[in-house]
C-alpha cells in the first residue's frame, strides 16, 4: 500500500487499487449518482461546508440517504485529504469526489430499484490530483465556448440545483462542440435560447459593468459563482442574475467560467466571435487577483507552472 490513495468505500478505507463499483450498481445500470466536488488549496479543503451541504441537500432531492451523516462525511475527507497529500509535492493540488447511488440492483432492470426497496447504498468518497495542465490554455489564449445544437435539460425534467452524474447530454454536447474547435468548450443554451451554463462550469459575463450570471432556475448553484459573486461585490461591481442570450455575450466587455479546479478563468470567444478585446480582460485578472490573495498563493501561476 506505500504511497497509495486511500479510498473511502461503503464505510471502510482502503487503498484506491481495491476500490470497484459492481456492473450491477444503479451508477452504471442508470446513471443515478448524485455528486461534488471540492479542491484544496496548499493542501487544505476549500469551501468544504458549502460542497458538503449542497451534496445532502442533492441527495435529499434524489431521495438518498447517505449512510453517514453530514459531520462523518466531513470528517473522512479531512482524513483522506490529509493521509493522500502526504506525497505530493507542495505544488500541487488535490481534488475531492463524494459520490452516492441507490446501490446495486437485485435484478438487471427497473428504473426504480428492487422491488419493494430494500437497495443498500453505495457510498464513495476518493481523491486525485488536479491536472492543472488541461486547463494552461485557458489562461493563456482564454476560453473559446460555442453553442451546440444539443439543448440543456428543462428544470421541469431535471432541477440543475442536483449535481448529478446523469450527463448524456453533456457528452453529446461536447462531442459536438469539439469537432467545431478541439480545444472548445460546450455552452448549452436551454429550449427558448438564453444561456446557461457549460459541463463543468458557470458562465458569466461583464456587461454595461454589471457582472451577469444566468438565472438559477437553470443552472447549478456553483460554489465558485457565488464566491465570484462576493469578490466582485467587494470590488463594486453589480452582480445581476437574469436570462440573457448569445447577441449578449457577444456584446459584453468580458466573460468568465467559474468552477472548482480552476476558479475562473476568461472567455475570449463565442462560436468564433471575439468578446470583448478578444483576450483577458481586466475585470477577470482583478477578479483572480483578489481570489488568490485569499488562498494564499497565485492560481493563475499554479496552473501556468504545472506540468501535471
Amino acid at each position: 500500500m506505500d504511497k497509495e490513495p486511500l479510498v473511502y468505500l461503503n464505510g471502510e478505507m482502503m487503498p484506491a487499487s481495491k476500490a470497484h463499483i459492481a456492473i450491477y450498481d444503479a451508477s452504471v445500470v442508470l446513471g443515478a449518482t448524485v455528486t461534488d466536488l471540492e479542491r484544496t488549496f496548499r493542501h487544505s479543503i476549500f469551501k468544504l461546508e458549502e460542497h458538503i451541504e449542497r451534496f445532502y441537500r442533492s441527495c435529499k432531492y434524489a431521495r438518498l440517504k447517505p449512510p453517514v451523516k453530514l459531520e462523518h462525511t466531513k470528517q473522512i475527507i479531512e482524513e483522506l485529504v490529509e493521509y493522500n497529500t502526504q506525497w505530493l509535492d507542495q505544488d500541487k493540488e488535490l481534488a475531492c469526489i463524494q459520490f452516492i447511488s441507490p446501490g446495486e440492483f437485485k435484478i438487471y432492470a427497473g428504473a426504480a430499484g428492487a422491488p419493494g426497496g430494500g437497495l443498500e447504498p453505495t457510498y464513495c468518497i476518493h481523491t486525485f490530483p488536479l491536472p492543472f495542465s488541461v486547463w494552461k490554455h485557458y489562461f493563456l489564449e482564454g476560453v473559446h465556448v460555442i453553442t451546440p445544437s444539443t439543448r440543456h435539460i428543462p428544470p421541469q425534467c431535471l432541477d440543475p440545483k442536483i449535481k448529478c452524474r446523469s450527463r448524456m447530454h453533456w457528452w453529446l454536447a461536447d462531442q459536438e462542440t469539439q469537432l467545431v474547435d478541439p480545444k472548445a468548450v460546450a455552452l448549452c443554451l436551454d429550449l427558448e435560447g438564453n444561456v446557461t451554463e457549460t459541463s463543468g462550469s458557470n458562465f458569466l459575463i461583464l456587461r454595461d459593468g454589471e457582472i451577469w450570471t444566468p438565472t438559477t432556475r437553470n443552472i447549478l448553484h456553483g460554489i465558485s459563482m457565488h464566491y465570484v459573486k462576493e469578490l466582485a461585490e467587494k470590488s463594486g461591481f453589480e452582480f445581476r442574475e437574469r436570462d440573457f442570450q448569445v447577441y449578449d455575450v457577444i456584446n459584453a466587455e468580458e466573460a468568465f467560467l467559474a468552477s472548482t479546479p480552476y476558479c475562473l478563468a476568461p472567455v475570449t470567444q463565442i462560436n468564433g466571435i471575439p468578446i470583448g478585446e478578444g483576450k483577458p480582460g481586466p475585470v477577470f485578472e482583478k477578479l483572480i487577483t483578489l481570489w488568490s490573495e485569499k488562498v494564499g498563493l497565485d492560481i493563475k501561476e499554479q496552473i501556468l507552472n504545472s506540468t501535471l
